[in-house]
């Protein structure tokens, strides 16, 4: 499903993500690769509030994405049929609602062959993506991209479900593989040295912004590739890891993060991942400036998108040598 041209985008009159087409995420077009998803909540939030109004900023600005990709000499859209999905309806303040509608939602779009990609919303929507992921493809390796570990439990507010417990649930009910979290970005200050416990107990690996500045996304990249292998791989990504600098407009922000580029060029290293699924989360329009930190998670999901592409297209590549070898 290719993109719209600049003067049918401004006919319609329609914001939908990237300017592709739309379709309900119940009753995808034959040919689809991939659907876009809107999660308007933040009821999961700590601090301060707005996140459920992310899609709605992030499909506007989207609009001024093109669908080639120099890095990668690919267009993206014809390599990776995508449409709009629509967002995912639940009562707004009711987060168990949200969790069986986002699990349900992406169950669907897994069944039907497509790659889900989440715009937020608060990080509490990962959970749910993630329990319908792993029912598809078994537990799955998770670059976590973030300044917060979000392993808490409900000792922290006295709630099990928040936006700082999604990866603890997902490692207690076993949607992560063995030692397949990957942490990267953290920082700040915890509330004690046990915070790190739930994941380092099941393996997870820490990334410590401190020490990707010394070493480079790209090596990290190297590393995360090897690690992860031929594993399918989800990638959420919280805005809140990008340094406050670039990405003001969210909830929990953390001085001293990743600079654009460097976020950016962690996606764009990660070819050759077999990514399953993508959130991006956290981004607060009503405390952005200027649409930069809407602008970044457009960016930040093409760069996604395109992995999606690279991995469908080797797909496609090894079925059909795959087919001549034994025609021979």
């Amino acid at each position: 499903m290719p993109q719209a041209s600049a003067f049918e985008y401004l006919s319609g009159g329609q914001i939908p993500f990237f300017r592709l087409p739309t379709a309900s995420a119940a009753k995808v077009p034959p040919g689809t690769a991939a659907v876009l998803l809107g999660v308007p909540f933040d009821g999961g939030t700590t601090y301060q509030p707005g996140a459920r109004l992310a899609p709605f900023a992030v499909r506007r600005v989207s609009a001024l994405v093109q669908g080639y990709h120099p890095g990668h000499e690919l267009q993206v859209f014809d390599a990776l049929p995508a449409v709009d999905g629509g967002n995912v309806v639940f009562p707004p303040f009711d987060a168990a609602a949200m969790r069986e509608a986002v699990q349900a939602s992406v169950a669907g779009v897994l069944a039907a062959g497509c790659v889900p990609f989440l715009v937020g919303g608060d990080h509490s929507i990962a959970l749910p993506a993630l329990r319908a992921v792993a029912a598809r493809h078994g537990p799955v390796a998770v670059v976590h991209v973030d300044a917060h570990l979000d392993t808490s439990g409900p000792e922290t507010w006295g709630e099990r479900f928040h936006h700082g417990t999604p990866f603890r649930h997902a490692l207690d009910e076993g949607l992560v593989a063995e030692g397949q979290l990957h942490q990267i970005g953290i920082r700040g200050s915890w509330g004690g040295a046990e915070d790190a416990h739930p994941g380092r107990s099941r393996g997870a690996r820490l990334h410590p912004v401190e020490v990707i500045s010394e070493r480079g996304v790209r090596r990290l990249a190297e590393e995360l590739r090897l690690a992860i292998g031929e594993r399918p791989a989800y990638v959420s990504f919280d805005v809140d890891a990008v340094d406050p600098a670039f990405a003001p407009g969210t909830g929990t922000p953390v001085p001293g993060g990743l600079s654009s580029r460097e976020a950016l060029g962690l996606l764009r290293a990660l070819a050759g991942l077999r990514l399953v699924g993508m959130d991006v989360v956290e981004v607060c329009p009503p405390l952005d400036h200027a649409d930069l930190t809407s602008h970044l998670a457009s960016h930040l999901l093409f760069e996604g998108l395109a992995l999606a592409a690279i991995a469908r297209a080797a797909r496609r590549t090894a079925t059909a040598e795959a087919g001549r070898s034994a025609a021979r």
